[in-house]
């Protein structure tokens, strides 16, 4: 990764558009004192806040230096939702096709597939291990908090669906008791979610590869939000996005006149 001035997307003012054009100088310093180019592939990283503009001029900066590949940077920084998903749409919609589209920071399983169906391709970030650290499990239905007192007595496994080392071996109370008092506990957790992530990445791709995208993303919101109360955000994006998530929403009210 090329080195980036990176500002939180909360702060506005010069400083945004200071750290746009610093990471613009420094993407050409990196670009000359790469040595290995034809074994290391070099990225640049998109800056500019939220700000439109901003974000258009170093995009259009870094795609005329023709890069091997492209992050999208100073997201999942404690912005809306609303203006996380239209960088990104901005961003992917501007970068190349044919060159990996990684937006950094991001992890949230939720996020990752409304950012795929918005054309990126790579993600990295903490969440699985750290919300782990916290007792907390990922399951298609969204979390589950497995130091809550109601987990004490339940013999079930963390994902009855889940094929992983922890969820055919443990049971939701016996993790219950190790994370209130033991470190293993996280780490039961971490190999969980970290499983959770890697078979979310492979359903995710191989549904791409196999042109059942949409199928895919439906089946998913449907687990996430039984009730079809998908997050407005999503829906906007999804729009965007070509896909038609109606049969994952719940009807709107109708108003009497």
């Amino acid at each position: 990764m090329a080195l980036d001035d990176v500002v939180r997307t909360t702060i506005t003012g010069p400083r945004i558009e200071e750290a746009m054009y610093r990471t613009l100088r420094w993407i050409d310093r990196c670009i000359a004192a790469h040595k290995k180019p034809h074994e290391q592939n070099l990225f640049g990283i998109v800056q500019g806040g939220l700000d439109p503009v901003l974000r258009d001029i170093c995009v259009r900066g870094l795609v005329d230096r023709n890069l091997p590949g492209y992050a999208i940077g100073g997201l999942a920084g404690g912005e809306d939702k609303d203006s996380f998903w239209r960088v990104v749409a901005q961003c992917t919609a501007a970068l190349p096709e044919d060159k990996p589209r990684y937006v950094m920071g991001v992890g949230y399983p939720l996020d990752i597939v409304v950012c795929s169906a918005l054309g990126a391709d790579m993600y990295d970030c903490v969440y699985p291990t750290r919300t782990a650290r916290f007792g907390t499990a990922l399951v298609p239905e969204g979390v589950l908090k497995l130091k809550h007192q109601a987990m004490a007595g339940d013999t079930r496994p963390i994902d009855s669906t889940c094929e992983c080392m922890v969820c055919k071996n443990y049971t939701r109370a016996y993790i219950h008791c190790l994370v209130t008092k033991e470190a293993m506990g996280s780490q039961l957790l971490s190999y969980h979610n970290l499983f959770y992530m890697m078979k979310l990445s492979r359903n995710l791709h191989s549904s791409i590869i196999e042109g059942r995208f949409p199928e895919f993303v439906c089946k998913f919101l449907q687990k996430m939000f039984p009730k079809g109360d998908v997050p407005e955000w999503v829906c906007n994006a999804m729009e965007v996005a070509g896909i038609n998530i109606s049969s994952c929403c719940a009807p709107l009210p109708v108003i009497q006149s």
